[in-house]
């Protein structure tokens, strides 16, 4: 009994009405707020026509961007269907309204159906759009890779506007891609430009970035170690300096002990100088006379070699 009582409820009346599980109703989804899209204000109509289109299709309201009002019927059942197409028609294109920009919003209100408004963007955007091509594509010729930036962060920036290119359903080969990339590679990297153009192997876009993160990696080491080395160096011609100071002013000391006389002055008979040397005036004295007794022998020796020559002839 308390079974059937839980599966079936008497009305007032005495009417059995089955009763459903409350997990068993369909929960209605209202999409995240994060869903909707930003405000459009006449620039990437592409990007906002899209996500405007994917939230329209969680309010189950996409529909109504392809469909004609329907035409009214004489019974009551097609007004009625007529009536409930307008209203989830009006909601519909207010969503439209209510992602454009205030001064779009003022322009594009007026119009009568959410189809005729979506039509009208369309056309306008998708036709300035357009001349977005030529565009793309003079930057996509006109992008030069520089030293000073690092060459995998170009790379990226590269692939955006071949991304943008795609998105304008112009195809462009991988092979192509490939090429392209390599040719506009900084001046810097010629050696591996040239190597890259002479591989007879093709290579995808994929490989070729790996191998253009090693070299960049492999030149990055090479950079450190090179600073490294030139620190080193100059590290080492600081204390070499010194060492040759210190090791002078040791050799000099050498040369002192070394130079150091230890035998006896013979002009006043002490130890640890030469007699030319010598402080004393005694020795000094000395010194003279006996130079001037030499030069006097020297002369002497001189007069009496003379006269033997001068005897002879």
């Amino acid at each position: 009994m308390s079974s059937s009582n839980n599966e079936k409820e008497t009305t007032a009346t005495g009417t059995v009405v089955p009763v459903v599980p409350i997990t068993s109703l369909p929960v209605a989804t209202t999409p995240h707020h994060g869903e909707k899209p930003e405000k459009f204000k006449g620039n990437d109509f592409k990007r906002w026509q899209q996500k405007m289109l994917f939230y329209l299709t969680t309010l189950n309201l996409a529909k109504f961007l392809k469909e004609d009002a329907p035409k009214p019927g004489t019974s009551k059942e097609e007004a009625t269907a007529v009536d409930a197409w307008h209203h989830a028609d009006y909601i519909c294109k207010n969503h439209i309204l209510n992602g454009l920009d205030d001064a779009l919003y003022n322009v594009y209100s007026p119009i009568k159906t959410a189809k005729a408004l979506w039509e009208s963007l369309d056309k306008k955007y998708k036709t300035e759009d357009a001349g977005m091509k030529k565009f793309i594509v003079g930057r996509f010729l006109d992008y030069k890779m520089i030293d000073n930036k690092t060459v995998i962060s170009q790379v990226q920036e590269l692939q955006l506007i071949l991304h943008e290119i795609h998105a304008e359903n112009m195809v462009l080969s991988e092979s192509f891609q490939v090429a392209a990339v390599i040719e506009k590679l900084p001046p810097s990297w010629k050696e591996f430009k040239n190597y890259l153009k002479h591989k007879r192997k093709e290579m995808g876009l994929e490989d070729m970035i790996v191998r253009l993160r090693i070299e960049e990696d492999n030149r990055r080491s090479e950079k450190r170690g090179s600073s490294i080395e030139a620190k080193a160096h100059i590290v080492e011609k600081g204390p070499n300096k010194k060492r040759k100071h210190s090791g002078d002013g040791s050799s000099q000391g050498n040369s002192k002990k070394t130079k150091e006389f230890k035998g006896k002055c013979f002009n006043c008979n002490k130890t640890g100088h030469r007699a030319k040397d010598c402080r004393s005036g005694k020795g000094k004295s000395n010194s003279k006379k006996k130079g001037k007794a030499y030069e006097a022998n020297m002369t002497e020796e001189y007069m009496i070699t003379y006269q033997s020559v001068c005897s002879c002839l």
